[in-house]
C-alpha cells in the first residue's frame, strides 16, 4: 500500500514509474544504478524528488530521439 501522505515537491515510487513510463524494478535499478536517488520516504515507500525524476525523463527522452 502507498503511502498516502507526502511532502510537496516529491513522488512516489508508482508515480515515479509512471512519469518514466516504466515499472517499480526499473525504478529499483536506476535506483541501485545511481541514476536516481531517494529523496524521503521509508525503505519500502520511498519518495522521488520531482526535480531529479523530471530531468532523468527528459534525458531519457533526448536519448531516445538521438
Amino acid at each position: 500500500m502507498e503511502s498516502k501522505i507526502i511532502r510537496p515537491g516529491h513522488l512516489t515510487a508508482h508515480q515515479t514509474a509512471s512519469v518514466l513510463g516504466i515499472g517499480l524494478g526499473g525504478v529499483r535499478k536506476l535506483v541501485q544504478r545511481g541514476q536516481l536517488q531517494r529523496s524521503g520516504g521509508t525503505e519500502r515507500q520511498p519518495w522521488y524528488a520531482v526535480a531529479d525524476v523530471t530531468a532523468l525523463a527528459a534525458k531519457r527522452a533526448a536519448q531516445a530521439a538521438a
